[in-house]
C-alpha cells in the first residue's frame, strides 16, 4: 500500500518553535514528529511514501532524503502555494494509483493502519476516516455516523452542549483512487469543507471507523508537552531516541546522546533533553522539553517550558510555567521569563519577549 504524509503546514500555533523548521520536524522524544509517522507506515507495510512540502521544505527533504535508511522510497511533492488538504493529495494522483492512506505528519499516533485498511475493505468504502474519542470536542472536527458506521454529517469544533457525539476526525484516511473524481485539479481544495460534505450529499460509500489506538494532535504547546508525557509514560507504542533516566524523585527523564548533567540537578515530572545538551549544576527542570545543543546554566529553574535548539541560558535563569524559547536564543544570568511568554530570537541571538519583560 502507498501512503501520503501531509507535511506542508506552517505550525503557527507552535511559534516560535516553528520559526525555522516546519511543524512535522518538531521533535517528540528527540525524534521529528514525521519520523514517528514514517516508522509507523513502514511497520504496516507501506514501502512507497510521498509527502507534500511547502514551509521550510528543504529541512524535511534533507533529513529524510529518498527514504533508503527507513527501508522505503520517499518522494516529495513541493507546493509553491498551498493547495489545501484535498488539492495537495490531488496533485499526487499520478503516484497514488491504488488504495492509499493519507496521514498527517504533525500528529503522534500508533494507529494500526492495517486494521483500518481491513475495515475500509470490509465496508467496500470509497473513503474511510479514522475516528478517535476526545474530551474537548470544541477543539476538533466531529464526525457523526449511522448504525453501520456510514458517515452522515459533520460538526466543526462544536460547543460541548451542541456536540452530537465526541468522535473526532484524526486526519488519517484510507482512499480509493476514485476519490480523485471529486477533487478538481490545480486549485486549492479542502477535504473537510468541500470533498467530505459532497460525499455525504451523494450517499457515497464513506465510513468512519473508531480507533482505540493512541492519537494526539500536536497543535499547540500544551498538547506538545502532553505528547511527551504520554510517550515517556508508555501510553504510545513508538520509540524515542535516547535513554530513560529515573531520578530519586520518580521523574521520567529522556536524555539524548552526549548529554552532560551537572551535580545536584533536580528533575521533576516529565523532562526530555535533546542531543548535545549541557545542564548546569544545581538546575531544576520540571515537566519541560529541551531541544538539541542547548545549555542550561547553573542553578537555573525551568518549569513547564520548552527550549529550542542551540540556546544558551546563563546561570540562575528562571523560566516560568508555559514559557517557550525559540531556537538560538541567548538569555543572560538571572533573566526571568514570565509565565506563558514567548521568547523570539533577535538578529544577535538575544531573546526578545513577545510579552512581559526579561529581568
Amino acid at each position: 500500500m502507498k501512503a501520503m504524509i501531509m507535511a506542508a503546514g506552517v505550525g503557527s500555533r507552535l511559534m516560535p518553535l516553528t520559526m525555522h523548521i516546519p511543524k512535522p520536524m518538531v521533535p517528540v522524544g528527540n525524534r521529528p514528529l514525521m519520523e514517528h509517522i514514517v516508522h509507523l507506515l513502514g511497520k504496516h507495510g507501506c514501502s512507497q511514501v510521498i509527502a507534500n512540502l511547502h514551509y521550510h521544505s528543504q529541512v524535511i527533504n534533507e533529513y529524510f532524503r529518498d527514504g533508503t535508511k527507513y527501508g522505503m522510497t520517499i518522494t516529495y511533492s513541493p507546493e509553491e502555494e498551498l493547495m489545501g488538504t484535498a488539492g495537495g493529495v490531488k496533485k499526487c494522483d499520478w503516484f497514488l494509483n491504488d488504495t492509499f492512506v493519507v496521514i498527517s505528519g504533525d500528529a503522534l499516533t500508533d494507529i494500526d493502519v492495517a486494521s483500518l485498511l481491513d475495515a475500509h475493505r470490509r465496508n467496500g468504502a470509497l473513503a474511510t476516516i479514522a475516528l478517535k474519542q476526545v474530551n474537548e470536542v470544541e477543539n476538533f472536527g466531529i464526525v457523526i455516523t449511522d448504525e453501520n458506521n456510514k458517515i452522515k454529517s459533520f460538526q466543526e469544533k462544536p460547543k460541548p452542549e451542541e456536540a452530537l457525539n465526541n468522535m473526532a476526525n484524526t486526519g488519517i484516511y484510507i482512499f480509493e483512487p476514485e476519490i480523485f473524481k471529486y477533487i478538481p485539479a490545480r486549485q486549492f481544495y479542502d477535504f473537510g469543507k468541500q470533498v467530505f460534505p459532497y460525499l455525504v450529499k451523494i450517499g457515497a460509500p464513506f465510513y468512519g471507523v473508531g480507533i482505540d489506538d493512541y492519537w494526539c494532535d500536536v497543535g499547540n504547546i500544551a498538547a506538545y508537552r502532553r505528547a511527551h508525557e504520554d510517550l515517556l509514560a508508555g501510553r504510545v507504542r513508538t520509540v524515542p531516541s535516547g535513554r530513560l533516566i529515573y531520578s530519586s524523585d520518580h521523574a521520567q527523564v529522556l536524555a539524548g546522546k552526549q548529554v552532560i548533567i551537572g551535580d545536584k540537578v533536580k528533575f521533576q515530572g516529565t523532562v526530555a533533553i535533546g542531543d548535545g545538551c549541557m545542564i548546569g549544576a544545581g538546575a531544576v527542570l520540571k515537566n519541560s522539553i529541551i531541544w538539541n545543543d542547548s545549555r542550561i546554566g547553573d542553578r537555573s529553574a525551568i518549569s513547564e517550558a520548552v527550549i529550542g535548539s542551540g540556546c544558551q541560558l546563563g546561570s540562575s535563569v528562571r523560566l516560568e510555567t508555559g514559557s517557550v524559547v525559540a531556537s538560538g536564543c541567548i538569555l543572560d544570568d538571572g533573566d526571568i521569563i514570565p509565565a506563558n511568554s514567548k521568547v523570539f530570537n533577535s538578529t544577535g541571538g538575544e531573546g526578545k519577549l513577545e510579552k512581559g519583560q526579561i529581568g
